[in-house]
Parts: C-alpha cells; structure tokens; sequence
C-alpha cells in the first residue's frame, strides 16, 4: 500500500473515532482515539507534502553528470586501469542501467541534453539539430542563439544566447516551479548548448567555456551581475595554464597496448596531421587562433571541474530541505573524437584522467553533505561510432561515406532538368532539405510530387537508409514501416521538406567542413546515493525516461509533455 493510500484509510478511522467520542464522552472511547493517534506517529507516515504523495525522502542535492560522446563500454574497456573511487564506486555502489538508449534523428550534444532533461523527444522540444535553416530569415540559425541577451563575463559574443528555442519545460525547470523559485539550479560545461539545455530556462546560473576569451561565463539570460567569484576564477587564467601543458599519457605507452597502436594510420589527428603523443596543446591553440583544442583534452574537462568545486564554494548550494540540482558536463575528446576513434590512446587516456575528475568530485560531495542527502546521476548526451575507415580495414563491414554535396549537386540537375532552371532547394543541413516553397508555389508545380521525386532520387544513393518526405510525417505515418526516430524527431516549424538518415557506420563527409557525426544510440545511466540500491538493470528504457525517474526520486511531479516511463526498482 501507497504512503498516500495508508494516510487516507488511518484519517478515516480517526474521523470516525472523533465522532464517536464527540458523542460518546467516554474513557474508553478518548482511549481509541489516543491509540490511532500513536499509530499515527510510530506508521513512519512522511509528514511533508511531497514525502506524503512520493513515499520515499527526497534529496537535498541533485548532481546530474553528464559526459559528451561517451559509449557505455568504455568502462568496461578501462575498468581495469581506473581507481577505485572513480567510475568503479558509481557502478559498483549504484544502480547501473545497462540498456538505456537515445534514439532521435540527429544525435548531438545539443539535441540529446534537451531530451535528457526535458523527456521529450525534438517533436516536442524542438532542438532538432545544433543548428537549422529559418525560412523566415532564409539563414541558419543555432539552437541557442538570441540576441536579445549580451555575453556575462567576457567581451565576446558567445553569452549572445537563451533557452527560448527549448520548447519545452525541463526537470530543473518543474523543481523551480514546484518549489516556487526556493531551489538554486545551476549547470557547467565545455559547450554552450549542453550549459543551456541541462539548465533550462529558469536556473540560476549556466556557465561554459568561451573558446576566443579561454573564460567560464555565461548570457544575461541567466545572470545580470558576473558573480565576483567567477571574476577571481577566470582571473586564474586556467585555459592558459592548461593551455601550455603539453598532453601526455598518465601511464606508460606500453600498458596502452592492445588498442589501435599510437601511430594508427587511419587515425587523422589535430589539423589532419598530428596523430601522436605528446600533444603540444599550445601549438595547436595558436594554429586554431583560439583555446578551441584544449576541450579536446583532459585539461578540458579538469578546468570544469575546477570550476564546480568553486560553484560548491560560492554559491549555496545542498544546505536546506529544498532539493537542489547542479549538471557537470564533460567531454570525451569534444570535436576530434572522430579524429581518434574510440580505440585509440588518446580516448583510453582521456577516460583515464576523466575518472580522476569523477573521483575528485564524488570526494568532493562525500566530504561536504551527507551522501543520503545527495543523488547523483552519470548519463551521456551522445554516444560516440567507430571510423569508417577503421572499421572498413580492420573488420570489413560494408560501411562507407555518404558525400552530401555530391547527391544534393547531382540532384539539383535533375530538378532543373525536370522543373526548370531554378533554385529549387533553398538549404540542406543536418540531413534535413528545405525547398523553396514560394518559388514552387509561383510556378504552379505540384509540391508533394517534387518533394517525393527528390526523396526518391536521394534514397537511391548507396549508405542512404531511408528518406521521408515531411507531408507523410505530417499525416503522423508512424506505423511499423516508419523509421520513429525520425518521426519524433520531425518538427513542423523546424524541420525540412524531407529528412533523410544514414545505414548504420555510414557517416556523412564534406569536402571543407568537418562534422560530429555518430548514429550509435546506446548510453551510459546510473544512479547513486539518496538510497539508490545497488543493482543492474537490464530492462530496455530510453531518454525521455530519465525525467520521470528523477521527478520521482525528488519527489516533484513529473513535466506534463513527459512522455517516458519511470525506470523502477532505483530506490
């Protein structure tokens, strides 16, 4: 029986005893009502609110890590050189969920921590892509831009963002709500996107990483007035410290054997060119003419951390019964993944000092609160694949690339040839066309038909998977024959005229611009502290599902457009 069910049948019992005592003023009767009384107070009844309705205690402090480009395997991979108060502590200690999945259209840093934290799916929260074409401007936009709001901590324009793209609430945004603005939210990261969409729109502060200033800062939308401990810490100027560190292995090249040998030669390396260690990180700053690179690097991921031990200095956070929520984001290599590869060393390194910067700050945590007190989650807003040429070489699986610019050119031939010399198609980004459709409406021609004769051209090319034109999206073709990725990744206001994905290991490749490409869909969950029972679970769940589960570990109703399931059996 429910804490709520319970309440309600011991309440009754007592109305009835009250009544009966109010006319029957007798000893034994006022007795009766003594003894429900004490039953009252020894049943462990939760007597707030929210224990009332949830039945288990809700935490003080909410810690959500996240880790870009993380496959679940690398802690298998690694488990034997990690520490033992690192990843180990949080999958020995915690509930590990083994078969949790992010499957949407585009997978991306900016679309996966939008589902993440609002359990909704691109449909609904609209960041189909890092970026998209606007018909209204006829540009690209960023999924975060706004200039509405000016840079807080540098003179640059990277703080020139919002959440107002987010079309949807998040789960720090219902804490707000529901605990009526008391709870502090505040997120971290190397990236703008994953900073903004893990806080959401009301927190009370989101930092990343500004690549021209090398500074933590933030947008006006959050904050008006820098916090003055920010100022100290930039004044540190890490990401020049950093910077001039050159990058190399934790432990001797010789235990790193076993994977793709240092000098890989299908591993591209920085600037296609330096593939090996030690990695002069300074050089490569001054070559990029920004502190780009060092988000490649551990020291990356140690100038965040840096900065949430200062976040848990300065700002007060865990010290009352409102639960608060604080996201750390890391990155696996950030853009040169693809450049290394999940098996090379400088992916094994990574991890290996990333499970120093886990370790650190689970001491951190254990040290300040009590770890009752505290919840912490370890999830990854994007998987990471293997290179084509690496799985080509050394497994021979039938993958390739897929070069864009070649079909769209080949296609644009046949829409002249068959509609007329004209620029039929207005964009193609993000595997997604936009057509233009005042020139097609001006010219009498049929949009459907054009629109299913260019998805049909397209899914002739070798590694195109499917296409599906954005008319039998609409008329909500979600049967078994549909790809329901795609389909809950469609946005009617943002999405194109038809989107189109890739056979698996096939990835995309421009002749100038390089892309963070990858289509595996399984990663990493796992929860720890606040009661979390220690176990495995096996049972398939998927992103949207993370926000229910955490709505009811911290005890606050879950978003209305919530569309997952709670993942059972944490607590």
């Amino acid at each position: 029986m429910n804490p709520l069910s319970q309440l309600r049948i011991t309440i009754n019992y007592l109305r009835f005893f009250i009544h009966l005592a109010h006319n029957r003023r007798s000893m034994k009767h006022r007795l009766l009502i003594n003894f429900w009384g004490l039953l009252l107070i020894i049943s462990g009844i939760p007597l707030s609110a929210q224990q009332l309705y949830y039945g288990n205690k809700k935490p003080k402090l909410v810690i959500g890590i996240v880790v870009e480009n993380m496959r679940p395997d690398y802690v298998d991979r690694y488990w034997d050189k990690f520490q033992e108060d690192g990843f180990k502590k949080l999958y020995s200690e915690g509930a590990v969920c083994t078969n949790f999945k992010i499957e949407q259209h585009i997978q991306s840093y900016a679309t996966g921590t939008a589902t993440l934290f609002t359990g909704v799916y691109p449909a609904s929260h609209g960041i189909i892509s890092p970026t998209w074409y606007d018909r209204v401007s006829s540009k690209e936009v960023s999924c975060v831009e706004d200039n509405y709001y000016f840079t807080v901590g540098a003179d640059t324009k990277s703080g020139n963002v919002s959440a107002n793209k987010l079309t949807a609430n998040t789960i720090s945004d219902n804490l707000k709500v529901f605990t009526k603005g008391k709870s502090k939210v505040f997120s971290v990261a190397l990236n703008t996107p994953t900073a903004v969409f893990s806080a959401g729109h009301a927190a009370d502060g989101a930092y990343w990483f500004d690549e021209e200033s090398g500074r933590m800062i933030s947008s006006s939308y959050y904050v008006n007035t820098f916090p003055d401990w920010v100022r100290v810490f930039n004044s540190n100027n890490y990401a020049d410290i950093y910077a001039h560190r050159n990058w190399t292995t934790l432990l001797p090249l010789i235990t790193y054997e076993g994977k793709a040998e240092d000098d890989y030669i299908f591993e591209k390396g920085y600037f296609g060119e330096f593939n090996t260690f030690p990695h002069a990180i300074y050089k490569y700053v001054n070559r990029m003419g920004n502190f780009r690179p060092l988000k490649t690097t551990p020291w990356g991921n140690q100038l965040v951390y840096d900065f949430f031990v200062e976040l848990l200095d300065n700002e007060d956070i865990g010290k009352d019964e409102t639960t608060d929520f604080v996201s750390v984001a890391f990155s696996s290599m950030d853009y040169e993944y693809g450049s290394f590869g999940p098996e090379s060393i400088e992916m094994e390194d990574t991890y290996l000092r990333l499970d120093q910067n886990i370790a650190a700050l689970l001491k951190q945590i254990e040290t300040r609160f009590n770890m009752e007190d505290v919840l912490i989650f370890l999830t990854a807003n994007t998987s990471a694949s293997y290179p084509v040429e690496y799985l080509k070489e050394e497994f021979n699986l039938a993958v390739g690339q897929f070069s864009p610019e070649g079909a769209f050119a080949l296609l644009t031939s046949l829409l002249n040839l068959t509609y007329g010399e004209n620029t039929w198609i207005e964009n193609v980004s993000g595997q997604q066309v936009y057509f233009d459709q005042k020139l097609i409406e001006k010219n009498n021609i049929n949009k459907e038909q054009i629109i299913e004769t260019a998805a049909t051209f397209i899914n002739q090319f070798e590694g195109v998977k499917i296409t599906l034109p954005a008319h039998d999206l609409e008329r909500g073709a979600s049967g078994p024959n549909i790809q329901a990725y795609i389909y809950n990744s469609y946005n009617k206001k943002r999405s194109g005229d038809f989107l189109y994905s890739l056979e698996e290991g096939w990835q995309p490749t421009y002749k100038f611009e390089r892309v963070n490409y990858t289509d595996q869909t399984h990663i990493p969950l796992v929860f720890y502290g606040n009661g979390v029972k220690k176990q495995v679970i096996k049972e398939r769940y998927d992103a949207p599902d993370l926000v229910p589960t955490l709505a009811e570990l911290i005890s606050i109703p879950p978003p209305d457009r919530s569309s997952g399931k709670i993942i059972k059996g944490i607590h």
